[in-house]
């Protein structure tokens, strides 16, 4: 008996899913920081980056990786809240993936563990095949290389 497997699902970007979850479920803990050690260490440094980084990815590349980098300093530097404008692309990620908002609302997980939150969500979005740090078209550039054109022919059939 012979058995065809179907191709792995895709999410919206045409990009495989890796390792499916529980529809709702993140890929990774909150506190499972040292899973990407990579981003768990430019988010202790420099979290601007890091946010600026998910936020051009989320907005599908409408918003710059600066841009956003900048206004999240900028609200750090002079507020200390910028938690309020970082809690908003958690929500943004959570509606493209329909993920459960956990532990508690998405506002207070960044108001307590902001660096934490946006370790998981770089690692979301890597696990559901995006790369951050390549940016939006970046990442449309790296898809679209997987593409495989058919082959042109040097022209009409002549008789």
């Amino acid at each position: 008996m012979h058995s065809s497997t179907a191709p792995p699902p895709q999410y919206a970007t045409g990009v495989p899913a890796h390792h499916m979850t529980t529809p709702g479920e993140w890929s990774t803990g909150l506190c499972d920081c040292t899973k990407d050690m990579s981003s768990c260490c430019m988010t202790c440094w420099c979290p601007c980056i890091t946010f600026g980084q998910i936020a051009e990815v989320v907005d599908k590349g409408t918003t710059s990786c600066g841009v956003s980098g900048a206004l999240y300093s900028i609200l750090c530097l002079f507020t200390g809240c910028e938690c309020i404008y970082s809690f908003m692309y958690r929500s943004k990620l959570r509606q493209q993936y329909m993920l459960t908002e956990q532990p508690c609302n998405d506002c207070l997980v960044h108001c307590c563990c902001e660096w934490c939150a946006l370790c998981q969500e770089y690692r979301e979005l890597k696990y559901r095949g995006l790369e951050p740090s390549l940016g939006w078209q970046g990442n449309l550039a790296k898809q679209s290389q997987g593409v495989v054109m058919p082959p042109v022919g040097p022209g009409e059939m002549k008789r």
